[in-house]
């Protein structure tokens, strides 16, 4: 990228993989002029210092934000409530705050009312991640063709919005705008509700008396080892994820349970049609996936990365 930065000072908060995948790509790309970063832990801190990817780790959230012009909460959901209302007096006026929760209705309504009416809150949802977690985690080409989901609140400022969406769009993400309520509807199906069929799966395999854990790792089928990838996401982020969008994901898991009473009955009768039928359906809904450039045969990390065009 060329000429100067998209902000002149990004501020941090939170280090995992979507904290340093942002950093990485941020410096890669010259988006931002300087990157202040913290972390809950000392131990989290001193491995950010480390590895270099930004210019200055400091101690408290406060800290970070003094003088920032974008402010990203990469924490969980949970926590951004608080951690709004403790740097709402330190923000720099005309800053842009945001955040990379994949639960929105929960974050406008829990940070929304601690930030000061000078600054511009959009909300953002990176759908991107691999199931690993910590400072060394992250990498600059995370977010290349994969959505990052905006939901502005009533009167967003349209500016802010749109610097916001060149943010992510020079990081390599496709940038779409919801309503959050919309946002998390959509995503209780296609993330939130896989993920907690994935840990309740693991969990069954693990109870299971009369299957030592040995065998259920040494003969772990192609299918099983996909969902304990998927359940070995971070349990805080996913504790938030569900009791902060507890409504569309009940909703979700309701007709999950009908269309699973279905498949119940075919197989008690036998009725090979019916489960022919719903196969081929979904199989088609798979090919549409990846026809539209949603997946590879490759993992998030080693998939083959395109020419990334920096506008």
């Amino acid at each position: 990228m060329t000429g100067e930065p998209a902000f002149a000072r990004v501020a941090l908060i939170g280090f995992g993989l979507i904290g340093g995948s942002i950093a990485r790509a941020a410096r890669r790309h010259g988006l931002a002029g300087e990157i202040v970063a913290t972390a809950r832990s000392e131990q989290s801190r001193a491995r950010v210092a480390e590895l270099g990817l930004v210019d200055r780790v400091v101690e408290s959230n406060v800290e970070a934000v003094r003088d920032a012009d974008l402010v990203i909460l990469c924490i969980p959901v949970g926590a951004c409530g608080p951690v709004a209302q403790e740097i709402a007096a330190h923000l720099k006026p005309g800053a842009i705050v945001s955040d990379v929760g994949s639960v929105k209705g929960a974050i406008v309504r829990d940070m929304a009312p601690h930030l000061p009416k000078s600054i511009h809150f959009v909300p953002a949802h990176p759908v991107a991640g691999t199931e690993n977690s910590g400072p060394d985690s992250g990498f600059a080409e995370l977010f290349i063709n994969r959505w990052c989901i905006l939901t502005p609140p009533d009167g967003a400022d349209a500016a802010a919005v749109d610097r916001l969406r060149a943010f992510w769009a020079a990081m390599g993400a496709k940038v779409e705008i919801m309503t959050p309520d919309h946002h998390d509807l959509v995503l209780a199906i296609t993330s939130h509700l896989p993920h907690l069929i994935a840990y309740t799966i693991v969990g069954t395999a693990d109870e299971l008396a009369q299957v030592t854990e040995s065998e259920v790792i040494k003969f772990s089928a192609g299918g099983f080892r996909d969902f304990t990838r998927i359940a070995a996401s971070d349990p805080t982020m996913w504790r938030d994820i569900f009791l902060s969008n507890k409504e569309a994901v009940l909703e979700m898991l309701g007709t999950f349970n009908e269309d699973l009473s279905k498949l119940t009955r075919a197989i008690r009768r036998g009725d090979g049609e019916a489960l022919f039928d719903h196969f081929t359906r979904t199989r088609a809904i798979r090919r549409g996936i990846v026809e539209v450039g949603q997946d590879s045969a490759a993992a998030d990390f080693g998939r083959p990365l395109p020419q990334l065009k920096v506008p």
